[in-house]
């Protein structure tokens, strides 16, 4: 993993093995290439009879992204959260990088300032 984040992963009736982390942390190579401002990432893997679950909640600089998915299938379930998180990752990218334009009433149109104005007696 890169330098500035924090990945956690925690087992809820259910231990963690060295497979189940690097899966987990190869998956979120996938989030760190498209954004790469973030804090720390919080996985809690839980197994309730035939319902495997996988939550994340990812800190970013400015707000908590949150994602969870069931499955049969642990790895399903890792997966179907990767994707989910993957959207709102690049949403919030999308979001951040769209309000850091400057407003249109500070730009200076060349058509406005060559327009004669109106003609004074």
């Amino acid at each position: 993993m890169g330098c500035c984040m924090n990945l956690i992963v925690h087992g809820h009736h259910l231990e963690v093995t060295p497979s189940l982390r690097a899966y987990v942390e190869g998956k979120m190579e996938r989030i760190r290439r498209h954004f790469d401002q973030v804090i720390e990432a919080n996985v809690v893997l839980s197994v309730d009879k035939l319902r495997q679950k996988a939550e994340i909640t990812l800190r970013v600089r400015g707000c908590n992204l949150h994602a969870e998915a069931v499955e049969e299938d642990l790895y399903a379930a890792i997966d179907g959260l990767m994707d989910k998180l993957d959207r709102q990752v690049r949403r919030h990218k999308d979001r951040v990088q769209n309000h850091d334009r400057a407003p249109l009433k500070h730009l200076e149109s060349p058509d406005l300032a060559d327009a004669p104005g109106p003609a004074t007696p």
